[in-house]
């Protein structure tokens, strides 16, 4: 069926997000994907709430010029899985081609921090006085982000409940539709019993009551937004980053500077990476090595602790 209308469009939505999360995924930037399309079909529709699958999905992926091909793609992604949805009752449904969107994997160059670099950033860190972060902050965050290689935003949303630091746990809720325990070392739990105090005592100036970690110096939690803008800000003031444009690490390299480094360490240790690369892919959140496949990168010091080995055993 390639015609359809608004309000059947909308129903087939709704009946979607209610299987989806029975299903225990979250499914929140989707759904605000398939809502975009649901207006741009409400906007667009013809006499009687008519519309036309093909042309509307076309002329959605469209709608804006320039896009770059992984977000097209991440939206069409969505309305195809919506399509396939709606085959259920309909087996001669409109499902749209990948070929609408081919590119379906970011072509972007991670950055991998040397650990030379991370000490440098978390001193400016450590320095840093702006308007809303403060420097305890901005050191917690980087070294939560860092030590444990949590995503970026799986740090920023942390929750005090969340934080055990008897047991050195992280509990991270819902991040991709699941949870996970994150363990993390006596050190970085020092860091936190450092920042408690200095986090109370601003709550307490602003008279706020908030169960989030990381709080800005209004005494509200502070955005993903407004902690990815300030680390970027100092990976420029480093010269990491240039002063414009995308281009340079991001806030979310931290996460693959943890994977590098761990898997640096273990070369250095002389243990089986075979057997530990499952250990680093629950830990990381990966449903399997496939997932972490993609934080692996083999730096000049990797490549070379690698060939020692191999020279080693080849000489045995």
């Amino acid at each position: 069926m390639r015609r359809t209308t608004v309000a059947s469009l909308g129903r087939d939505i709704e009946d979607f997000l209610v299987f989806k999360r029975a299903l225990g995924h979250s499914y929140r930037r989707s759904e605000a994907t398939l809502r975009s399309f649901q207006r741009y079909a409400q906007h667009h529709s013809g006499q009687r709430g008519q519309i036309e699958l093909p042309s509307l999905i076309r002329n959605w992926l469209d709608r804006v010029p320039n896009r770059k091909p992984v977000t097209r793609a991440c939206d069409l992604g969505a309305v195809r899985q919506l399509c396939h949805f709606r085959r259920r009752r309909d087996p001669d449904g409109y499902i749209p081609s990948i070929r609408l969107a081919p590119q379906t994997e970011s072509r972007y160059q991670p950055y991998v921090f040397s650990q030379a670099e991370i000490r440098s950033l978390l001193l400016v860190a450590s320095r840093r006085e702006g308007r809303n972060f403060w420097p305890g902050l901005l050191r917690l965050l980087i070294l939560a982000t860092y030590c444990t290689g949590l995503r970026f935003g799986e740090a920023v949303r942390l929750q005090c409940a969340d934080v055990d630091l008897q047991q050195r746990l992280f509990h991270i809720r819902g991040s991709k539709g699941r949870t996970r325990l994150v363990p993390f070392g006596a050190d970085l739990a020092q860091e936190f019993r450092t920042y408690w105090p200095q986090r109370e005592a601003l709550l307490a100036r602003k008279g706020n009551r908030s169960t989030a970690v990381f709080i800005g110096r209004y005494g509200r939690p502070v955005t993903l937004k407004g902690a990815s803008d300030v680390v970027r800000r100092l990976l420029r003031q480093l010269d990491l980053k240039p002063s414009r444009g995308r281009q340079g690490p991001r806030p979310y390299d931290l996460r693959h500077a943890f994977a590098v480094h761990r898997l640096t360490a273990w070369y250095r240790e002389g243990v089986d990476i075979h057997a530990r690369l499952p250990w680093l892919s629950a830990y990381m959140g990966h449903v399997n090595v496939l997932g972490t496949e993609v934080y692996l990168h083999a730096t000049p010091e990797l490549l070379q602790l690698a060939s020692d080995r191999f020279a080693r055993r080849a000489s045995l």
